[in-house]
């Protein structure tokens, strides 16, 4: 009898919600997809240009040490993993550099990996022709195609593109232009100054990590750790959203990852519950996918429905030149935001029984276009939010109040005055005898 009253209970609470708020957007962790997660999607690019014959990765050759760490990579995928391998400067021996800056194939389709017919086909590879980096991610992201799930490119060369155009860190920005869940990272097989600025370059346009493997065990662990992590990116989709020009009427939103875009100069208002005792997390990153002047930035705050702000996020650089990034936190105990709404779906489990707070989020950029650049639509932003259990910093040592301190502080004088005053006469008495 008390679960049914209980039941009903929260079946009202939350048509009364929905009246009040209207219709809630998609949240990655409160609306379970009925349909199964798509695997994890990777395509390893492998550059067999003539370059990879060179004999310097402990006395064997660059291509030799690739095979090897191919070959123990495959055997050790995680069971459901999509693999996919292709490979640039692979077949084209001669001179004709149009012909050449073409080579690249597929060698392997993205899918469930046979693994005998992945590593005889990466055993057979021998160094060949040019070296079309910018071409070949290009591909190997048509390879991976689209979906909900993420995607990553681990590319493995020792050169510098010797094809461009395409030039491989335009080709970056223009796949990172085309959603968040495609990731490049970058293994670097030669101490090369110019190779290694290419492909940072390349790997921090889409959020991705350059490394530089000097031998077959740092060769294999590196691509190991890369596979495996494409299974800890989220792989939800972000639930679309319309933030509003003021706090007052904007979307309420429950924990997760949400998409918007946002004009040049704009603020766009969302709205958070919180409870006291529960600690505000979210970050926002806004992609810059059209020329702008310098100087830019991008700005959350939390705010209270009358106002007053809570707390800022400034911007973070990093090293990416076309997103920039801003996070904050708030803890519910810090205070109370006045306009606090009730939450009539009831107290969700594990969280405090008293109401929510409502909390404002804004996102506010600093962003100019260049003359000639298009203002519509907005620029991609996303936003992710949460809300955990609040985690206060360690108190400091306690030295006292009013005429406690002051004591202390008095007692700690005349010591040191003393210890100060013995040290000098006996060093005045130490000197006259010398």
């Amino acid at each position: 009898m008390i679960n049914k009253r209980r039941s009903a209970a929260v079946v009202l609470g939350l048509l009364a919600a929905a009246a009040l708020t209207g219709p809630a957007p998609a949240a990655a962790r409160d609306e379970p997809d009925e349909t199964p997660a798509e695997p994890p999607k990777v395509e390893l690019v492998l550059d067999v240009s003539g370059s990879m014959r060179a004999r310097d990765i402990d006395g064997r050759s660059r291509i030799d040490v690739a095979q090897q760490a191919f070959g123990e990579v495959v055997d050790a995928l995680p069971d459901g993993t999509q693999l996919g391998i292709r490979v640039l400067g692979a077949t084209y021996p001669g001179k004709d550099k149009a012909q050449g800056c073409r080579d690249t194939q597929q060698i392997v389709p993205v899918g469930p990996v046979d693994r005998v017919r992945a590593k005889a086909a990466v055993a057979t590879l021998r160094p060949t022709g040019f070296t079309p980096v910018g071409l070949a991610l290009r591909e190997a992201a048509k390879d991976l195609g689209t979906g909900s799930t993420a995607r990553r490119i681990v590319l493995i060369t020792d050169g510098e593109d010797t094809c461009a155009p395409p030039d491989p860190c335009e080709v970056a920005r223009e796949l990172a232009a085309q959603g968040t869940r495609l990731v490049v990272d970058t293994l670097g097989l030669a101490p090369d100054e110019k190779v290694r600025r290419q492909l940072l370059c390349i790997a921090a346009a889409t959020g991705g990590t350059y490394t530089a493997a000097q031998s077959a065990d740092e060769l294999t662990g590196r691509i190991k750790q890369l596979v495996d992590r494409a299974r800890d990116t989220y792989t939800a989709t972000p639930a679309q959203v319309d933030g509003s020009a003021a706090c007052a009427g904007a979307p309420l939103l429950a924990p997760g990852v949400y998409t918007d875009r946002e004009k040049f100069s704009e603020h766009r208002w969302y709205r958070v519950p919180v409870r006291a005792g529960q600690e505000l997390r979210a970050s926002v990153s806004l992609a810059v996918d059209r020329p702008v002047n310098p100087d830019h930035g991008v700005l959350l705050r939390a705010t209270a429905p009358d106002g007053r702000e809570l707390v800022r996020g400034v911007d973070a650089g990093s090293g990416r030149t076309d997103v920039v990034s801003a996070g904050l936190r708030w803890s519910g105990a810090e205070a109370e935001p006045d306009g606090a709404e009730p939450d009539e779906a009831g107290p969700t489990p594990g969280a405090s029984a008293a109401a929510p707070a409502v909390v404002c989020l804004v996102v506010s950029n600093s962003l100019a276009p260049r003359p000639g650049t298009e203002t519509s639509p907005g620029m991609p932003i996303e936003l992710t939010v949460d809300v955990v259990a609040a985690s206060p910093a360690p108190d400091g040592p306690d030295l006292g109040r009013g005429w406690t301190l002051l004591l202390l502080l008095t007692l700690a004088g005349l010591l040191t005055g003393l210890l100060a005053g013995l040290l000098t006469r006996w060093w005045v008495a130490t000197w006259r005898e010398n």
